[in-house]
């Protein structure tokens, strides 16, 4: 069984579009073609690039932790983008 990751896009606006994957490189690429499997979302963006990208484990736990990092602020995932905060000691809710 594939491992599952979360991994986070910076658009060309500045924004943040965090999603999961068992394969990351093929859902960026999907992402960036911008075709029907492409997240709404970014279509019109501007440029993608692949920000920050680890290992979830299974689709449950994936599944949470994408949860956890889009309650964030900005501000926390542009530490978390940075190396500045740890995916394990996450603040809750954004705090």
């Amino acid at each position: 069984m594939a491992a599952w990751h979360l991994y986070v896009i910076r658009c060309g606006d500045g924004s943040l579009y965090t999603g999961i994957s068992t394969d990351v490189a093929r859902r960026f690429q999907e992402h960036q073609d911008a075709g029907r499997k492409a997240a709404k979302y970014l279509r019109g963006k501007g440029a993608l690039s692949l920000a920050y990208q680890t290992e979830a484990g299974d689709r449950s736990a994936a599944s949470k932790l994408e949860y956890t990092v889009k309650q964030l602020s900005k501000l926390h995932k542009e530490q978390l983008v940075a190396g500045k905060l740890d995916i394990d000691n996450l603040p809750i809710g954004g705090e």
